[in-house]
Order: structure tokens, then C-alpha cells, then sequence
């Protein structure tokens, strides 16, 4: 039987217009201390956004999209935050903030496979 671990997630929304605070989830990321584990999956329902905000830039969301997963991933192109301990990158992806990507409260739960969780949650929140 293997271990079960806990993990940190939030779901990741946009929020086209933020003074609406009218929001719908294009991703989630997931943290495991005990597996060194921070990632992101997300997807972007372009239709979704076309009747949030008919004149929204899909290109620019979807760097501020690809930013938050340079970040969570560590990798060099992610700026100096992306530079952190993957626990500091978590919380500055997940800290409130009033900008069209944004993240909900965290929230827990035990696994075994960080990735496989990871999987499930974007398929139950995001594809669903």
C-alpha cells in the first residue's frame, strides 16, 4: 500500500473583467512538499472567454497563463519569482491578487501520485 501524501491546490481562473468579479477556471496547480512536486495544468476555453468578454486578447491571456506555468515550473524564462523554493512560488502564485489570472483559497488533500492528482482535479474543475 502506498503512502498517502498531502498536497496543496488551487484552481486557477480568469477574471476578463476584473471590476465584474465574473470569473471561469482555465487551470489548476498543485504543490506536494513531500514530493518536491509543483505544477500546472491549464486550458483555456476560448468560447468561454468570447462570452465573458467579447474583446478580450486571447494571445495576452494566454502568456499571463504561460508566465503562471514558467513560474510554478521554476524554469529560467519565469523571471526572478520563478527563481524561488517551489513553497514561495506556490504561495506567491496562490496570494490574492485583483489581475485577470488569479487562483482560488487553497485547498487540500492526500495522494499518492502528486501528478496523478494533479490530472484529476484539472479534469473535475476544468474539463468537466
Amino acid at each position: 500500500m502506498q503512502e498517502k501524501l498531502l498536497y496543496e491546490y488551487a484552481v486557477i481562473r480568469i477574471v476578463p473583467k476584473v471590476e465584474k468579479e465574473e470569473f471561469f477556471n482555465a487551470g489548476v496547480i498543485l504543490y506536494s512538499r513531500d514530493k518536491k512536486f509543483l505544477d500546472t495544468r491549464m486550458f483555456l476555453n476560448e468560447d468561454k472567454l468570447k462570452c465573458f468578454a467579447p474583446d478580450a486578447d486571447v494571445n495576452e491571456i494566454q502568456a499571463h497563463l504561460q508566465s503562471f506555468a514558467q513560474i510554478a515550473r521554476g524554469e529560467k524564462n519565469g523571471g526572478p519569482i520563478a527563481r524561488l523554493d517551489a513553497a514561495s512560488r506556490f504561495r506567491w502564485l496562490t496570494a490574492t491578487r485583483s489581475t485577470i489570472v488569479q487562483s482560488s483559497k487553497t485547498h487540500s488533500g492526500f495522494c499518492s501520485n502528486p501528478k496523478e492528482a494533479l490530472e484529476y482535479l484539472f479534469n473535475k474543475y476544468i474539463l468537466e
